[in-house]
């Protein structure tokens, strides 16, 4: 067979055909043969042009020493045999010292990505003859190799069905807490955390906390708090289909998983506070799935005295941004929906517009006049024949130092400001006016207007339609006082002191597409979205 272009080709022991060991892989093209375990592959999507790029993949090539020589690793072969018959202990630990399989990105640009993906199986070993190898991208890094094994117009892949050699079965890349303050906000490498839970959904595990799939659903993530070993508690995000397949797994176990691996996270600075959020390559594992997290939780049952440690103060504080922080985050390419507190005063209520809006009475999403009867517009609720109410949808006016900015008061957000229900004021208003038709608009109540000069701590939301630009506008979710911490964090409290000893781009990467041999990748179908949101219509 024709040898690759650039540098030498391993000569594997096991067969007579020729494989080039990925640390050999140098950019250029390659008339060579490649053999590794697929380990994963994803969609790598562009979220601002909503293209596919293509689909991205993380390889690992057959466990060769990563010492000597060819004669000294015959003699380091039979003493890991001999050793494995006396104790498998010193035998496994040893040999894992010595062999190991590289570890390397892949990469199919979007037209040929049909070609391969039916034959497709993460764990399943594959060869691979002519590729191209194409500079390692610099953000979000998956893999430390300098290069990327790129599929060309001329690449041939293959399932492996009889393995002569062996093949790690996973690699994780595990890095400290100083690491990831080292490298918050750099968008460089994807590193790996592994570490005990303290808590899911901001419920404790001292009984087994209660996911609502259908809630992670429409708010696309979930929040974990975990510790690794004996260092600070890390708030984790876990975004779209990481979240998903983190419920999957918690809810499937028997007992409560305890022990939580996550990969390829992304470092964040939030209000201050170090946050770790999922990306596209993201993978979970929980106590018993791989050996890292056997060993952790052996390790875990070890030390009690540190499984039981809990940092109140880490594990509830809620993010506080100014009104700038805030909107300075929904300009991040990797911002995704998220809640914070911030502290503003009210300087007007916007009129003008309708301030409550006709709600489902089920899910609370606007209804409509549908033939007969009114109709929920939230595609997951969809209920006809629905029952309205009548909710807020308040836009006041706030400012904060020189910063201000527009607040819509939802539902719950309202009354908790005024002190009464929208359907209470619509009411009063058409009893002193009872010459006026149902139909009339209800102009704003004296019971917003005299909040005017307020100043309170909001809990507020920003959404996708904050991050398109069809609008600046954020929602408010809650109103606290200033002097009271919010109920998540009293009952957290409780929780961890009722407990005797003790108690997560996203977003994806805008890269460029990976090039190969003068090809470019092509354009894929974009993506849309939709929603039924009351703030969308301000």
């Amino acid at each position: 067979m024709a040898m690759k272009r650039n540098g030498k080709s391993h000569v594997s022991s096991d067969s007579d055909e020729q494989f080039m060991s990925f640390k050999d892989v140098s950019l250029g093209p390659h008339e060579a043969q490649l053999r590794f375990r697929l380990i994963h592959f994803w969609e790598a999507p562009n979220p601002v042009k909503k293209t596919l790029i293509g689909l991205e993949m993380l390889l690992i090539d057959e466990q060769v020493s990563r010492f000597f020589n060819d004669s000294f690793q015959i003699l380091v072969r039979l003493y890991v045999f001999v050793s494995y018959l006396f104790s498998s202990e010193v035998s496994f630990s040893f040999r894992d010292l010595l062999f190991q399989g590289t570890v390397i990105q892949g990469f199919i640009p979007p037209g040929r990505i049909k070609k391969y993906l039916p034959d497709m199986k993460r764990g399943s070993v594959y060869k691979l003859i002519n590729f191209y190898g194409s500079k390692n991208k610099p953000v979000y890094r998956v893999a430390d190799h300098v290069a990327t094994v790129s599929f060309a117009w001329n690449s041939e892949m293959s399932v492996l069905h009889e393995i002569p050699i062996s093949f790690d079965e996973d690699r994780f890349r595990f890095h400290s807490h100083e690491d990831f303050e080292a490298n918050c906000d750099l968008k460089g490498d994807l590193y790996d955390v592994i570490g005990h839970m303290k808590l899911v959904d901001g419920q404790t595990l001292i009984e087994r906390p209660s996911l609502d799939d259908v809630k992670i659903v429409t708010t696309r993530h979930i929040v974990i708090h975990v510790q690794s070993h004996d260092g600070p508690v890390l708030k984790l995000y876990l975004w779209d289909q990481a979240a998903t397949d983190f419920c999957k797994k918690f809810n499937s176990c028997e007992n409560t998983p305890t022990v939580l691996l996550v990969t390829t996270v992304n470092t964040k600075r939030l209000g201050g506070t170090l946050a770790l959020s999922s990306m596209s390559p993201t993978r979970v594992f929980m106590d018993y799935d791989v050996q890292p997290t056997r060993d952790y939780f052996t390790w875990l049952g070890s030390n009690p005295e540190i499984a039981n440690q809990v940092c109140a103060d880490v594990i509830t504080k809620r993010e506080t941004l100014s009104i700038a922080e805030i909107f300075s985050y929904m300009t991040q390419e990797s911002a995704k929906a998220a809640f914070f507190e911030c502290t503003a005063t009210i300087d007007d209520v916007v009129h003008g517009s309708p301030w409550y809006y006709i709600a489902c009475s089920g899910c609370h999403s606007k209804a409509t006049n549908g033939p007969s009867s009114l109709i929920c517009t939230n595609t997951k609720c969809q209920k006809v024949n629905t029952t309205g109410v009548l909710e807020y949808r308040a836009k006041i006016s706030v400012y904060e130092n020189n910063e201000q900015a527009f607040f819509v008061l939802l539902g719950d957000a309202g009354r908790e400001l005024t002190g009464r229900h929208a359907s209470e004021l619509v009411s009063s208003y058409f009893e002193a006016n009872k010459s006026e038709g149902a139909d009339h608009e209800v102009p704003v109540p004296e019971a917003l207007i005299s909040t005017i000069g307020q100043t309170h701590k909001f809990c507020v939301k920003v959404t996708d339609h904050n991050f398109s630009g069809n609008t600046r506008a954020i929602t408010v979710t809650k109103i606290l006082s200033l002097d009271t911490p919010s109920p998540t964090e009293a009952s957290v409290g409780n929780d961890i002191a009722a407990m005797s000893e003790g108690a997560t781009q996203s977003g994806d990467a805008v890269c460029e597409p990976h090039k190969g041999g003068g090809d470019t990748a092509d354009e894929g179908s974009k993506r849309a979205c939709s929603s039924s949101d009351p703030t969308c219509e301000n």
